[in-house]
């Protein structure tokens, strides 16, 4: 299990209730954001939304936890957790979710499955009456 970035000594940066910013937000280390945001976040690391956050953006990051309020479209490389009172709209990708009971999650998910490996769970009756294999 990943360890829970919490302690002030892991964030990096802190952008408090009172900040507004808008545009391209690149950073390394984590990052908790109290304020707003619109725009884009990149990283390869964390972004924290915390409880009083909002975010919108499209976001390519490592992890990222919402605590707050996401708009905008989701693509992380490790893990995505919304948390109980928070709200996420959107689309997400990412290879592990965790949602909190208590959070809004209004959007669609992806977890890193491709079109070739998802297997049909019904038979495709058709094939069956005329003999044929609809298999490519």
């Amino acid at each position: 299990m990943a360890k829970p970035v919490e302690t002030n000594k892991d964030i990096k940066a802190y952008m408090g209730e009172e900040t507004h910013f808008k545009g391209t937000l690149s950073f390394t280390g984590t990052v908790r954001m109290d304020g707003q945001l619109e725009g884009e976040v990149q990283t390869q690391d964390t972004l924290i939304v915390g409880e009083k956050g909002v975010v919108k953006a499209d976001i390519t990051a490592g992890t990222v936890i919402c605590k707050g309020k996401i708009y905008g479209t989701i693509k992380a490389s490790q893990r995505v957790e919304i948390h109980a009172k928070s709200e996420m709209v959107g689309n997400i990708d990412t290879p592990s979710i965790f949602i909190e009971v208590g959070a809004v999650f209004d959007g669609n998910c992806k977890m890193g499955v491709s079109e070739k490996k998802v297997v049909p769970l019904v038979k495709d009756e058709s094939a069956e009456k005329t003999g044929t294999d609809h298999k490519n």
